[in-house]
């Protein structure tokens, strides 16, 4: 054999355990790899296999080394897959998906690869890679939900963009490593995905999800401030459904009470505006609607007090505040007031359905 078998030699009990067919625990060692002697297992550890099986471990990690020195990445995949399955066991396993997977990725073959990874940290949870693997991992999402592109057809062709798959990855990240630093980017990964993909509602889903469980992370301004325009890019305009208007302002106040400090506050404001503003005008209308249409001053009342009271120093409320006017003035029988300076009188009013 061209490499020295350096496998150690099981204690007299392992042995014959070994030979009986029974498992006994073994202690794991650290794999290292040099070009004179090959895989070797260091700290006094055992491989986890005995005998013939440990041979041919052995010598397939090594063969599997040979070819991925020497540029044949395919080769030494099938190769470092096939112990991997054979001895799912033993110290070599783990050893071989993580070098499939590092293999995958230079071929462009990026699910394949995450997934090979991913099998690394579900298997053998106690890995002394876990947090380089987790890294690598979310580096993978991010890449396929920017557009990379993997190779197909013998690395000839370009592959499709995979944005599907970088979500589900990112969730499986963040089940993975829900306390570490990677949960917060991933929630907010989820989310971008999920915009870039028109699923407005599974966004905001994923940005709740940030700031009810991640709520002192650096992230959590964004994540509030993306939650107040996204429910923004709902409203449909002052005729419809103010539910997500609502919902906008509530986040764009939020984020103002609590990081008033923040580089985002004018931008916050702004939204906060339009929104509210949004909300007055929803209310003129229905006021208008029950005053000019109606005649229900009872109704048209509640709706133009709302209106003054959705944003009192708004140019909408003092609207609001004259229309109140003329409806006090129409339910006892007398002439409209005129028109306050600065109030334009009321134009011709179109039939809505409501």
């Amino acid at each position: 054999m061209k490499y020295l078998f350096s496998v150690r030699l099981f204690p007299a009990l392992s042995i014959i355990a070994c030979l009986l067919g029974v498992a006994v625990p073994v202690a794991r060692g650290e794999l290292v790899w040099t070009k004179e002697s090959g895989w070797r297992v260091e700290g006094g550890a055992l491989s986890g296999l005995a005998g013939a099986d440990g041979r041919n471990a052995l010598d397939q990690m090594n063969r599997a080394r040979d070819s991925e020195e020497g540029g044949s990445r395919r080769s030494a995949v099938r190769t470092y897959q096939a112990v991997a399955k054979k001895y799912p066991n033993s110290i070599y396993a783990p050893e071989a998906l993580y070098r499939s997977a590092r293999l995958r990725l230079s071929l462009g073959d990026y699910a394949k690869g995450f997934e090979d990874y991913q099998q690394v940290l579900s298997r053998y949870p106690n890995t002394r890679r876990f947090n380089e693997i987790v890294g690598e991992q979310y580096r993978i999402a991010s890449a396929l939900l920017d557009g990379v592109r993997g190779r197909m057809l013998w690395s000839l062709l370009p592959g499709f963009t995979q944005r599907d798959k970088a979500l589900e990855f990112f969730e499986t990240i963040l089940a993975n490593a829900p306390y570490s630093d990677y949960a917060p980017l991933a929630l907010m990964n989820i989310a971008r995905g999920h915009q870039k993909l028109g699923n407005t509602e599974n966004a905001i889903d994923a940005l709740d999800r940030m700031i009810n469980n991640y709520g002192q992370s650096l992230l959590a301004p964004d994540a509030y401030l993306k939650l107040a325009q996204t429910h923004a890019s709902l409203v449909d305009g002052p005729y419809y459904d103010q539910g997500a208007t609502k919902e906008s302002i509530t986040y764009f106040t939020d984020f103002m009470l609590l990081f008033p400090g923040d580089t985002n506050i004018g931008t916050a404001e702004k939204g906060l505006d339009g929104m509210k503003t949004m909300l007055a005008e929803s209310k003129m209308r229905m006021g208008d609607f029950y005053f000019y249409k109606r005649s229900n001053f009872k109704a048209a009342r509640v709706f133009y007090n709302e209106a003054i009271t959705a944003y009192p120093e708004s140019a909408i409320a003092t609207r609001a505040k004259g229309r109140l006017a003329e409806v006090e003035a129409k339910a006892a029988g007398q002439p409209a007031p005129a028109p306050a300076a600065g109030q334009e009188p009321p134009k011709k009013k179109r039939f809505f359905f409501f």
